[in-house]
């Protein structure tokens, strides 16, 4: 039966990848050797330490000065820079880089967040700056209170901008944000039991919190910050809001929220508003299922319902809405572990399709590719530009479906809400083929999705085996312990077979003994070639797809 009693034991190599792959973008074998010796308690306060990033803000290594390379900490008005589609991309190869050196839990919770306070970078966000700022609000309540955040977010200038609320005013309501602010991002629709009556709320909530939220606008030259967090946000117009009480419907206690007339009542006002939806029991509800789906699996039964989900909803109400506590009770647990039963893998691990981010990471820190440094300046245009613009988010990334930080709609991705299929979408007759190029991609050196040219950060597939396999001159041990590293569960004997005659050219394992001995004598060629082909067919495996 399903449980949430802590699993106290070391976690050992199986469950360390799948903690390891569940909870951060850092996969290499030596963190995995490392996390194995572990107990879940422990692995989780190593991961949830907070993150020191590489680098500490993007650049624009194509900019024509200083200031506009450094364009998020310029004090200039943000829209006046240039290349602003350039811009938003080299941020997300800023946060791209940090994700994959650190063994944070943080990156993975900024992504969750970013599916629960969905925005889009490319699509009425405004200037690529309002992005960076709403990236960093999601960084730094990542191990805060989702509460909090959902204050904070109604502010934030790309969300302002976003869903419309600068339109928003008592002459002229604009319902978009309310409407997303109650059917996604907080409370979500429940059954249907009549017209404009969702369970959870209804359409007269909806023009409610529309009236609370009138007058709530975007300063575009971030000259207010947030006195918390120190990042910018807008302000509060006090002359377009409407000062009247806002009653709201049976699903909320038929509460009435007295109007606000200056800024300090309206910013009063609208935290009564947070606060009331926070209250009802299906918020909590809401964030736990969102968390276990992101985290866990899909999917899920009754028994998981009441014996995993509302206990975590209890713990996420009781802690003030705080994430990281009640994420980590989960990913200690037994039911995590796939421990509750007699079968440990028949549930959990191996039960999601990987997120094209997650795969394409996966194949720079598992095959320890040495990333091109963006802290050197020479490097920075490769890196940004080059490497992580065109191959990583314009190539790779675009092409297996995934638009970073930038879902077709508020909704998100269809992979993270739409049932059935949920994570499957990820895996479709669009996607796969550039899903199978990432790996020939990185052995070669070029972009073979797009062809937007070559890139130094390559996977060396000797090197890889030199440095990582116990007895590389052993075809057996090769292949059972990139095995071992890379998929989340052992393979059996026909399987080490088919990858083995793949190595040796179906020539027998001398063939391969003979080619690491020529290598060792200085000649790669034989080696490299088998150790290329072995890895594509390993990479492309059923079983790597799966985490």
């Amino acid at each position: 039966m399903s449980s949430l009693s802590p699993f106290t034991q070391t976690l050992g190599k199986r469950k360390a990848k799948h903690l390891l792959r569940r909870s951060c973008f850092n996969f290499t074998p030596e963190k995995i050797d490392q996390f194995a010796s572990f107990t879940p308690a422990q692995a989780l306060w190593a991961l949830s330490a907070p993150s020191i990033p590489k680098l500490s803000e993007p650049i624009d290594p194509r900019g024509e000065d200083w200031e506009e390379q450094h364009w998020t900490s310029s004090p200039k008005d943000p829209a006046e820079f240039s290349r602003q589609g350039a811009k938003r991309t080299y941020i997300c190869g800023w946060w791209w880089y940090n994700a994959q050196n650190e063994i944070s839990l943080e990156h993975k919770l900024t992504l969750f967040l970013h599916t629960c306070f969905t925005t889009s970078k490319d699509a009425g966000t405004g200037p690529a700056t309002h992005f960076f700022d709403y990236l960093r609000l999601l960084q730094k309540y990542a191990f805060g209170s989702v509460k909090i955040l959902a204050k904070k977010i109604t502010l934030n200038n790309a969300m302002v901008l976003y869903l419309d609320n600068n339109l928003n005013s008592r002459w002229k309501p604009n319902e978009n944000y309310s409407r997303e602010y109650l059917e996604l991002f907080t409370i979500l629709k429940g059954e249907q039991r009549g017209p404009g009556d969702y369970t959870n709320y209804t359409e007269s909530d909806v023009i409610e919190a529309a009236r609370v939220l009138t007058g709530f606008r975007n300063k575009n030259d971030r000259s207010i910050q947030d006195p918390d967090t120190s990042i910018p946000q807008g302000y509060v117009n006090v002359n377009a809001h409407d000062k009247g009480d806002k009653t709201f419907s049976a699903a909320f206690g038929n509460k009435i929220i007295q109007g606000g007339v200056d800024e300090a009542s309206i910013l009063a006002e609208y935290e009564e508003f947070v606060d009331m939806v926070f209250d009802q029991d299906a918020t909590a509800l809401a964030y736990v299922r969102k968390l276990y789906r992101f985290f866990v699996k899909s999917e899920w039964d009754s028994v998981v319902e009441t014996n995993i989900i509302e206990p975590l909803a209890t713990d996420l109400r009781a802690n003030g809405y705080q994430l990281l506590p009640v994420l980590k009770r989960l990913l200690e647990s037994k039911h995590f572990y796939d421990e509750c039963d007699s079968d440990n893998t028949d549930q959990i691990i191996g039960s999601i399709i990987k997120h094209p981010m997650q795969l394409w990471t996966e194949i720079t820190s598992a095959f320890k590719v040495d990333i091109i440094n963006p802290l050197v300046l020479d490097n920075q245009d490769e890196y940004y530009h080059l490497f992580f613009r065109n191959f990583g988010h314009n190539s790779s990334f675009s092409g297996s479906g995934f638009n970073m930080f930038a879902p077709d709609s508020v909704a998100g991705y269809p992979a993270d809400y739409q049932g059935p299929d949920y994570d499957r979408q990820w895996f479709t007759s669009a996607t796969i083929v550039s899903r199978y190029k990432f790996i020939e991609s990185f052995l070669y050196g070029r972009d073979l999705i797009a062809g937007w040219g070559r890139f130094s950060s390559v996977v060396d597939s000797v090197k890889y085996v030199e440095t990582t396999i116990s007895n590389p001159y052993d075809a057996e041990t090769v292949v059972r312990e990139i095995a071992e590293y890379l998929y989340p569960e052992s393979i059996d004997q026909d399987r080490i077979d088919y990858f083995k005659d793949l190595l040796s050219n179906s020539l027998g394992d001398e063939y391969w003994t003979g080619a690491w001995s020529d290598y060792i004598g200085g000649d790669d060629t034989t080696t490299r070639i088998r150790l290329d082909q072995l890895l594509i067919a390993m990479v492309n495996a059923a079983e790597f797809q799966l985490m």
